[in-house]
């Protein structure tokens, strides 16, 4: 969304993977109704601090008033999922990645285990690729810790080693792959959550662009070959779309006999081409 807010340098971007039953209609539920929601929590609350400590003290506090917004929009967005009667959320869900960008600041919000990763000119003129997001799996220690002190349970089955999932403390199921989702209530009371983690950068002229994608890329590509990927591109308006094949093929080669996984991404390039 190019001109969120009414802003002219100001684009949001978002990446939503749903899994379960109806997962691919919590998904658009997710992505119709979150970037709304977020404009109208973030409008309030600069009103709001307007109002209380003036237009400098706005500026100092432009990334807390991102964050509150972003945290009250995911906990609205999941209560509005939650009471819906058209759609069933209860073992289905997503998850939810965005960026939004404003003049230099970027803020980061992540539900799930989808990834941005930044590409930045490197020293000797490469391009290197920076994490920007946790994915947040059920094994991470604080993300077990509260699943654990919630009751639910935390372990991988004998034929898939290594790849974690959330369990109810009575049986073997749903074996959610994630910690942090939407929808997913038959969960929700046991460690689950949907809250972002919000974080902020100030983009540089050695940035390029920022990649978005679901964790279907980042299962079979590292970050920095996918960086590598999104810089040999010529056409930017084809780097998500070659990067997404790339992975297709990885899968494909490396794991023969195993349904590829839903392979989604977006390439934001912080900058306008060189003329």
């Amino acid at each position: 969304m190019q001109g969120f807010g009414c802003q002219d340098d100001s684009i949001f971007c978002g990446i939503f993977d749903g899994h379960g039953q109806w997962g691919h209609y919590v998904a658009k539920a997710v992505r119709d109704s979150l970037p709304p929601s977020l404009l109208c929590r973030w409008q309030e609350a600069v009103a709001l601090a307007s109002l209380i400590d003036g237009e400098k003290m706005l500026c100092d506090r432009q990334f807390d008033l991102w964050r509150q917004s972003y945290l009250a929009a995911a906990a609205a967005v999941d209560e509005e999922l939650r009471r819906s009667r058209r759609l069933d959320a209860f073992n289905s869900g997503c998850t939810a990645l965005s960026v939004v960008k404003r003049g230099d600041m970027m803020v980061v919000a992540n539900v799930g285990d989808s990834r941005a990763v930044l590409g930045t000119t490197s020293d000797d003129g490469g391009v290197a690729a920076v994490q920007l997001t946790v994915d947040f799996k059920p094994n991470l220690p604080q993300e077990e810790a509260r699943i654990r002190q919630c009751k639910g349970r935390v372990h991988s089955l004998d034929d898939e080693p290594g790849v974690h999932r959330v369990w109810l403390p009575d049986r073997d199921a749903p074996g959610l792959a994630m910690s942090r989702a939407f929808g997913d209530y038959c969960v929700k009371d046991y460690g689950v959550i949907s809250a972002p983690e919000v974080t902020q950068r100030r983009v540089t002229a050695r940035d390029r662009f920022v990649i978005l994608a679901t964790d279907g890329v980042w299962d079979v590509l590292s970050n920095e070959e996918a960086v590598r990927i999104v810089a040999a591109t010529p056409d930017r308006e084809k780097a998500a779309k070659r990067l997404v094949e790339c992975a297709v093929r990885a899968w494909r080669r490396r794991r023969r006999g195993i349904a590829v996984d839903d392979c989604s991404a977006i390439c934001l390039f912080l900058h306008a081409p060189a003329s």
